[in-house]
């Protein structure tokens, strides 16, 4: 750490609905003044105080800064003091920009929750060559979007290529079960990228192309599958429904796929869905789910509906599930693949709080941490996935601190 790097982590955002719980981990797990050093930041100084006396007496001790996202000198004296930053402040395309550049000035590492492709790809074509210049290790995605999916499929391979010496071509995940809400922030960020899609062509364009943000020489590839209505699933003897994180967590498997040399093979494939059951009954359950998804997308692509759902229905931006609702949550992930001659494997993943929220404050910490222990010269600067960036070391993080699991299955 050089001297103007006060700190390990410092937590952009802390007084927002996923800020807090982050904090609240950090302190559970980290302590306020141990070993890893780390403090919360946002713009409003009684925000974070009101947060801190949540926390209660051990926070005490838990150093608070201010800056502003629209106030890049403020962002800059920010970054400069710590090693990685965490935000969770999003839509990203709104709040985001100026603190990813903050941070390769400085070549500060950063994590965040997006899962806005438009804006990832943005900061890619904008930004890539200055953060390999820089030496900052910028890693998007850090929470449910898109770590169980990612490392899931990076744990997965690992195996295939032990115990067959080759890839897995073909490789499926799905949604076993799930139980969790979705913040008001998270519903923001959505109704923002319909919106940019709908008033920009190339936008729209990104978000069909499941290459959109590999490297500019590796945005095409083979077909890939996508699960858009009921669809009976031989492999898995049961009905699936589309999975609303599939479209971030697919490209981010892509991702990974190119910018580790195609190590899950040129022509491999990848796509998510929600298992629903057997029979007539899960036939129609996958109908439902799949008839309350498009009706939601074509409400929320017109002005009156979008208001509608803003007003009525949706929660708005620092709402979210209740402790208790986080606490009671869970989540449970199949994957299934196959190599190109034709030997399977499986395995599952499994994580022990509400996904979106109790599960991903534990993920995105647990990144952050393991990439402030990480030494510049095993890791160039640049744009990573969690798997490309963290690997096996956040794994065995994730499984030891942070609740969940990867097994192989029979």
């Amino acid at each position: 750490m050089n001297q103007t790097q006060q700190y390990d982590i410092i937590l952009w955002g802390a007084s927002g609905f996923t800020g807090q719980l982050v904090a609240e981990y950090l302190l559970r797990r980290y302590g306020a003044q141990g070993e890893l050093r780390w403090a919360m930041a946002g713009r409003s100084k009684d925000k974070l105080e009101q947060v801190k006396q949540q926390l209660g007496e051990p926070a005490a001790d838990i150093p608070l800064l201010l800056a502003d996202s629209s106030d890049r000198a403020s962002l800059d004296a920010l970054v400069n003091q710590t090693k990685v930053i965490i935000t969770t402040v999003g839509p990203y395309a709104l709040y985001g920009s100026e603190l990813v550049a903050a941070c390769l000035a400085a070549g500060t590492d950063y994590c965040d929750l997006t899962g806005e492709v438009p804006w990832i790809r943005r900061m890619l074509d904008e930004h890539q060559q200055t953060a390999a210049d820089s030496q900052a290790r910028i890693v998007h995605c850090c929470g449910f979007d898109s770590i169980p999916s990612d490392m899931g499929v990076w744990f997965l391979q690992r195996a295939a290529m032990e115990k067959f010496g080759q890839p897995l071509e073909r490789i499926k995940l799905r949604v076993k079960a799930a139980k969790g809400g979705i913040s008001g922030g998270t519903y923001a960020s959505m109704l923002a990228i319909g919106e940019q899609a709908r008033r920009d062509k190339a936008v729209a364009s990104i978000l069909k192309n499941p290459y959109a943000i590999c490297p500019p020489d590796k945005r095409k590839g083979p077909r890939q599958p996508y699960v858009s209505r009921p669809h009976f699933d031989r492999d898995f003897n049961a009905w699936t429904a589309p999975f609303v994180m599939a479209a971030i967590n697919t490209r981010i498997v892509n991702r990974s796929n190119a910018l580790s040399g195609h190590s899950y093979g040129e022509n491999f494939t990848y796509d998510e869905a929600m298992l629903m059951g057997k029979g007539f009954s899960g036939r129609m359950r996958a109908a439902s789910v799949s008839l309350g998804m498009g009706a939601f997308l074509v409400t929320a692509a017109v002005a009156p509906g979008k208001a509608l759902l803003k007003k009525f229905i949706l929660p708005k931006p620092g709402e979210g599930p209740s402790k208790e609702q986080r606490e009671a949550g869970f989540f449970k992930l199949l994957l299934w693949g196959k190599t190109a001659d034709g030997q399977t494997l499986k395995a599952e993943v499994t994580g022990d709080r509400d996904p979106g929220y109790g599960s991903t404050c534990k993920m995105i910490t647990e990144a952050a941490v393991c990439l402030s222990q990480l030494d510049k010269d095993k890791l160039p600067g640049g744009f990573y996935t969690p798997s490309t960036a963290l690997g096996q070391s956040l794994l065995e993080r994730l499984e030891t601190n942070a609740g969940l699991s990867f097994t192989l299955k029979e």
